[in-house]
This record gives C-alpha cells, structure tokens and sequence, in this order.
C-alpha cells in the first residue's frame, strides 16, 4: 500500500513539474512613467521579478554576491538601471532621482522621481528600456507612460531594446 502510494506521489511529481518550469516563460520589466500635467512632475517605476533580478547580477556586479543581499550588488543595480533606461521629453533628458527600492521575495520594485515642465507635458516623449537585455536575450521590457489622462505603451525587446522609441507630441 505504502509503495503504491509512493509511485503515485511520483507519478504526479512527473506529471506536475512541467508546469512550474512553464510558469516562468521569459524575461521581462514593467515600467510606469506617469507626467503630472499641473505641476510637470514625472514618476517612474519598474517592476522586476526577483528570480530574474538576482540571476543578473553576476554580470551586473562580478564582484559582488549573486544575491539582492549583498549592499554592493544592490548599488551596482541601481546604478545599471539608470544606465540602461533613459526618459527625454522635448529632446531634454529627463534627470531621476531613486526615491524608493522595494527588495522583496517576489519582486524588486524601483521608484524614481524627476521634474520637466509644465509647458512640455504634452512634447514628444523619447524612451529607452534596455534594462536586462544584455543579461536576458528573452527580455521584453514594456513601458507605460500616462499623462493627460492618456495611457500609451512602448514594448522593447531583446537585442533591440536598446534602441529609443518615441511617443509623439500630444495635440492640444
């Protein structure tokens, strides 16, 4: 009884471990940009899953640990992605500051603030989300950027993500 309790325990085992392998299909980041018409203040946030976080970090910091423990691997973070996503509005580029690191289990969630103004809320938005494709050939970055009560939505992907995209002009 108990050995055909055990191969049915591992039957199901077998069964059931493709599915977890299939949870995880691929690589990616989500980012909010949000403008403040009013006062031209911008927020952004991005949204990065913990086990594709961590992973990078070999390449990220070579000479840190492999974990979102180590103090010298989470600078080294922060400071590739400012490196590897850029905001220009109007052709100017958009300076952001980190306002809040969230290290959870799950999830690393990064909030930076920064300030363009007013009169350009409604400019031509210049992006760049190249964040983890050069750890990741996988990577698919999507970005949302909201403002005037408009939301619009630029995917990077890949090898490809390094390059800007632009989101026009909004008519006034």
């Amino acid at each position: 009884m108990i050995a055909r309790a055990v191969a049915l325990f591992a039957a199901a085992g077998l069964l059931l471990a493709p599915l977890s392998a299939a949870a995880h299909r691929g690589h990616g980041v989500l980012s909010v940009v949000e403008i403040d018409a009013r006062t031209g203040g911008v927020r952004v946030s991005h949204r990065i899953a913990a086990h594709d976080a961590e992973p990078a970090l070999a390449l990220i910091a070579p000479d840190a640990q492999t974990s979102l423990d180590d103090p010298d691997a989470v600078e080294a973070l922060k400071a590739y992605m400012l490196r590897t996503f850029s905001l220009a509005i109007n052709g100017g580029f958009v300076d952001l500051t980190l306002k809040d690191l969230t290290l959870g289990a799950d999830e690393v969630r990064f909030e930076y603030v920064g300030q363009v103004s007013p009169a350009d809320v409604r400019a031509a938005i210049g992006l760049r989300a190249a964040m983890f494709a050069d750890v990741y050939a996988d990577e698919v970055n999507q970005v949302n950027v909201r403002r005037l009560g408009i939301t619009r939505t630029l995917v990077f992907n890949g090898s490809d993500a390094d390059a800007p995209q632009t989101l026009d002009p909004l008519e006034h």
